[in-house]
């Protein structure tokens, strides 16, 4: 087994490379990093295209027997714990990444009755909880515009839990021409909006594109405007605004409560 140990390596320049927005985009691959990660994407039948294993994981039996069977039938590359070190993102990491495929070129499911749609979103830890959320309600993708965090920025993708491997994320360069042509499928757009008359408990949740906005400005003006409906969340106390994941989760689950009272 052959141990690289020179930072020129060009499978490891490529992977920090894939630190880079850029470099996602330029060859439709990220990263991901620890145990439970490279479980989920077998588990997923993720498209892995490379495994990264520290020495150190290995002499130290940190990977059980099962998962080394497993990635064994991967490209494995075999490094030293300085290489490790310099390709890592975690502060603590496990000994063991792997470059994965996007999965990001499945169309629109229009069979869906909720479809969340992101508009200029820009905190990674809040599109990662509102992945997981997608994928604990049993909804398969999400629509996010080019001004919204990379779904597959490392902090994003640690955040997912694994949701990133079952959630369909559909970036888009023109998020109003979208969501027009999402409408034409029978859809309504619905967007949380501070000045809005109806709450989220007024509202049908049937063929519902839910838009939620940036975190200091909320959903653009453009989107606001082609609206069929506007919404609030209801607060009892001063609080005049939640957090974009916070209350994409609490409408999220009132489409989930009434579905199960069905």
């Amino acid at each position: 087994m052959q141990i690289i140990t020179s930072k020129d390596n060009e499978n490891i320049k490529n992977i920090k490379k894939l630190k880079e927005r850029k470099y996602r985009d330029i060859n439709n691959e990220y990263v991901i990093e620890g145990i439970k990660m490279i479980k989920e994407a077998i588990q997923e039948k993720a498209i892995i295209k490379k495994v990264v294993v520290c020495e150190d994981c290995l002499a130290n039996n940190m990977i059980d027997d099962k998962l080394l069977y497993e990635i064994a039938k991967y490209d494995c590359l075999y490094v030293s714990k300085k290489i490790f070190e310099g390709i890592t993102d975690v502060s603590k990491p496990q000994g063991i990444l792997a470059v994965v495929e996007k999965n990001n070129r499945k169309p629109i499911n229009y069979k869906e009755e909720i479809i969340v749609a992101l508009d200029g979103l820009q905190d990674p830890g809040n599109l990662g909880t509102i992945l997981r959320t997608l994928d604990s309600a049993n909804l398969s993708q999400i629509i996010v515009s080019k001004e919204t965090v990379d779904a597959y920025n490392p902090k994003v993708v640690r955040s997912t839990m694994g949701a990133i491997f079952r959630v369909n994320v559909i970036e888009v360069e023109n998020l109003k021409e979208t969501l027009n042509e999402i409408k034409k499928h029978k859809y309504k757009i619905m967007c949380t909006d501070l000045k809005a008359k109806k709450n989220i408990y007024e509202i049908d949740y049937n063929k519902k594109i839910l838009v939620i906005g940036n975190e200091a400005n909320g959903v653009s003006k453009e989107i606001l405007d082609i609206a069929d409906e506007k919404v609030i969340i209801p607060m009892l106390g001063k609080t005049e605004s939640l957090n974009a994941s916070v209350a994409t989760s609490i409408i999220v689950y009132e489409y989930v409560r009434r579905k199960i009272q069905k």
